[in-house]
């Protein structure tokens, strides 16, 4: 299965005590898939992964997974290292490995191309290489990304940039054939759409998976006139939901909403404060009248 269309990166929801809310973690899953999404992640950055045990992780993708088989949907799950790509094999669940591009060190294009060649060779599913530059440190061109795209075993990417800039241009005009390029940055998904990405890896659709699914499949049909002004209205709730660190906005509207038992998250991270929370559910409420497309 070729990764491509809607994806929700889920949240770890916590109960009272602190534990993760397996039950509300498998509704979540549950509900996402029914409301219109292709697929799901487990243990993105959305997750909390960093904030998770060895064993809480595999309890994560455990759940998750037994969902996507459920549903027959598609299921990435963040992995960095050879031994989490690994610990990945006899999950024919896994669609493929979402892989961040070495954070922080700053390693050179070349290096980088040099690490996923590594990765690829000894992964027991497919790469999804995650380049989120502003968080890592480390920029890619769009030559470095073709080259990616080569790869053995790399599938496709995570486009996370921070908005559209002169490398994303230039890669969307020529993108390499049978490779899936996800939008990951949720405030500008339907430009992306519009330049020719396969779908997005979105957080935002924790809380409007119908509306971000109808916004995907209008650009793939080419209805811009239904797409435009869905894109402007769903920019407008993801600005606000990440209006604070990903993901504690998210989780405080889902617990206004009743459907996670607590806004907890772990930290570093902080939970978001009563007035954003505030003015996210409030975007939120104003999407109630758009049209979805039907499951």
């Amino acid at each position: 299965m070729t990764p491509s269309g809607l994806y929700v990166p889920l949240i770890t929801p916590f109960d009272e005590q602190g534990d993760i809310a397996i039950d509300a973690l498998t509704a979540l899953a549950h509900d996402m898939l029914i409301a219109g999404a292709d697929g799901l992640v487990a243990l993105g950055t959305t997750a909390e992964p960093h904030a998770l045990s060895n064993a809480e992780q595999l309890t994560v993708v455990d759940a998750v997974a037994a969902v996507c088989r459920e549903h027959r949907a598609g299921l990435l799950v963040g992995a960095h290292t050879t031994e989490d790509l690994q610990a990945l094999a006899g999950r024919p669940e896994v669609t493929a490995a979402l892989t961040l591009v070495p954070p922080f060190l700053r390693p050179g294009e070349e290096a980088v191309l040099a690490h996923f060649a590594r990765l690829v060779e000894a992964s027991p599913v497919p790469l999804v290489a995650y380049h989120v530059p502003y968080r890592t440190g480390q920029q890619l061109s769009a030559e470095a990304l073709r080259r990616l795209a080569a790869l053995p075993g790399m599938v496709g990417i995570k486009h996370a940039v921070g908005g559209i800039d002169a490398d994303t241009i230039a890669f969307f005009a020529d993108l390499p054939p049978d490779f899936v390029v996800l939008g990951g940055e949720d405030a500008y998904i339907s430009p992306l759409l519009a330049l020719g990405a396969h779908g997005g890896i979105l957080a935002s659709a924790h809380v409007a998976t119908a509306e971000y699914a109808t916004l995907v499949a209008a650009w793939q049909a080419g209805d811009m006139a239904g797409a435009r002004p869905l894109g402007h209205r769903l920019a407008t709730l993801s600005t606000a939901l990440f209006a604070e660190p990903n993901p504690s906005v998210i989780k405080a509207v889902l617990h206004a909403q009743g459907r996670i038992p607590t806004p907890v998250i772990r930290p570093p991270l902080l939970s978001a404060t009563p007035s954003t929370t505030a003015r996210a559910l409030a975007r939120a409420a104003d999407l109630s009248s758009v049209p979805t497309r039907p499951r």
